[in-house]
């Protein structure tokens, strides 16, 4: 249940970034052994999502999650079984320490990091919630604040579209991990005579919970601990873009999507360590192919690092990033990396490595948020357009618009589709591969493989990526960077092994190191995955 919770409910909602602001999910600390589970008047868990307006839960864009497609089949299925109690509050006022951080700004997915206390209140009569209040401002909340660990108290009364015919008040307090509950700044603040009037007079009614933090959300599924559980199935969703995939003793994975700023959905996979703080490297893709082509890379990378997780992600120019139309340059697809990053939560990628116009921008993405990215490596590409880059893409593309190719594979409910076809991709493979990689055997079923991405890649999206070539400069940021940096070149991948030496030379004041691949030409994680984990594993190192 909580991966479901983790990968499927909650980043559901947090993607409604319009009014869902935050969402957490809070563990029960105050249940016996004997029903550790929880029971319907002691649950064992509470979801807490902050809106802006509780409102825009009676409106289309929330309620499409909760009926399907979007809600899967297997939500519907448990939900006879769970015991939900649903509420909205309005707020009412807010205290908190001046050192407070608002926890969905904290980076890392911290178990221990945040204690909350629940007070939900009913009274006797409208009078008491005024008094209530008062007490709070008053006096109640003054008193918390000298408890040790105490960072902010807020206060709720329910949401007039919940409909309760009685006054309902909710406080919420939140501590830090090491705080002084049940210790003489705290009992002095139920000692008070108000504090004794408003629990016996005024109140009704007070439940009193506990919890700590168990999981940030974020605005897309990142959870992958629960995937090397043992009997944890796997889940797929075509409606929301999602899967999930265990594999017993760590090492699952979970796809899904990622939305940005302009309306392009970037699909991304991350796959690796359990751990939610492990070291990330980011992968991206060269333009025409899928990420796909570091399936033989990731592969050995995590069976010797497994304490890194991996994410690869469908850079645009690939049918799945539409959705924003929007001109593709390689400062936005630099800028997707931090779109990803911001979304599943992570504070800085270890590194970044791409090829080709992916090397492009893990350059662009290092050197432009050095901060997000803490090391890259740019292979098989320029720091600057090439003199008739333009002309001989354009070339290309006419290219594949006389061939007139259409995908073959659309479902019932999906329009066939322009794809970049044969003949383009036939020209392109050979040019990319060295001409030992046609063996007749493994290794040209590979390149084959990368041939149908090349022939598959949507037609439009490859004219509107490709532009990202045309006139881009990336020289002038390169001779003042102070940060860690290295290249990657094929042997035989044309000019590029002497100009990429130029471009490692005139990085920072050093300059910076440069591997070449022999026996490989455009893709060398394709042909000589082995030598990139390498490469890799000495720039993380670095």
């Amino acid at each position: 249940m909580p991966h479901r919770y983790n990968n499927e409910h909650g980043p559901l909602r947090l993607r409604l970034s319009k009014f869902v602001q935050n969402g957490f999910r809070y563990a029960a600390t105050d249940l016996s052994p004997v029903s550790a589970s929880g029971s319907k008047e002691k649950p064992e868990w509470m979801a807490i999502y902050d809106l802006t307006d509780t409102s825009e839960l009676q409106k289309a864009e929330y309620l499409t999650l909760r009926n399907a497609p979007i809600q899967s089949q297997r939500e519907r299925d448990l939900r006879p079984y769970l015991t939900i109690d649903r509420r909205s509050y309005d707020l009412k006022q807010t205290w908190q320490d001046p050192s407070f951080t608002p926890l969905e700004t904290i980076a890392h997915d911290a178990p221990q990091e945040n204690v909350l206390l629940a007070l939900n209140a009913h009274f006797h009569d409208p009078a008491g919630a005024a008094e209530y209040e008062k007490w709070y401002a008053d006096e109640h909340v003054a008193m918390l604040a000298k408890v040790p660990g105490w960072r902010r108290s807020r206060l709720f009364t329910r949401s007039a579209q919940d409909a309760q015919e009685e006054v309902d008040y909710l406080a919420l307090h939140e501590y830090a991990a090491e705080n002084g509950l049940g210790g003489p700044a705290h009992k002095a603040v139920g000692e008070t005579a108000w504090a004794r009037r408003m629990h016996g007079e005024v109140q009704k009614s007070r439940v009193r919970r506990e919890y700590k933090l168990h999981y940030t959300f974020g605005a897309a599924p990142r959870d992958l601990a629960p995937l090397g559980e043992e009997g944890v199935e796997g889940f797929e969703s075509t409606a929301t873009l999602t899967r999930t995939l265990p594999r017993r003793g760590g090492g699952g994975a979970i796809e899904s999507y990622v939305s940005t700023a302009d309306g392009a959905k970037l699909q991304y996979r991350l796959e690796g360590s359990a751990d939610p703080t492990a070291p990330v490297v980011v992968l991206v893709n060269s333009i025409l192919v899928d990420y796909g082509i570091w399936d033989a890379f990731v592969a050995s990378f995590t069976k010797q690092n497994p304490q890194y997780r991996v994410l690869r992600y469908l850079a645009r120019g690939r049918t799945s990033a539409f959705g924003s139309r929007r001109p593709i340059t390689v400062e936005l697809l630099a800028s997707d990396i931090i779109a990803l990053l911001d979304a599943l939560r992570i504070p800085q990628a270890a590194a970044a490595v791409g090829v080709s116009l992916g090397g492009a921008t893990v350059l662009c993405a290092g050197l432009t948020y050095p901060e997000r990215v803490a090391r890259f490596l740019s292979c098989d590409t320029s720091a600057k357009s090439p003199a008739g880059n333009a002309k001989a893409w354009g070339e290309r593309i006419e290219m594949a618009e006389k061939e007139g190719a259409m995908s073959s594979t659309a479902s019932e409910e999906e329009e066939k589709r322009t794809i970049v076809g044969g003949d383009l991709a036939e020209i392109t493979v050979r040019r990319w591969f060295v001409k030992e990689s046609y063996d007749g055997g493994k290794q040209e079923e590979v390149c084959e493989r990368v041939k149908q991405m090349v022939a598959n890649n949507d037609l439009e999206g490859f004219k509107a990526s490709v532009q990202a070539l045309w006139e881009y400069d990336l020289t002038p940021k390169m001779a003042g960077f102070s940060g860690k940096g290295a290249f990657l070149v094929g042997a035989q991948d044309g000019v590029l092994p002497k100009s990429m030496a130029e471009m490692a030379r005139s990085l920072g004041k050093d300059g910076a190191g440069i591997t070449v691949v022999e026996g490989a030409g455009h893709l060398p994680m394709v042909e000589k995955p082995g030598e990139v984990v390498k490469a890799v594993e000495k720039l993380l190192a670095m």
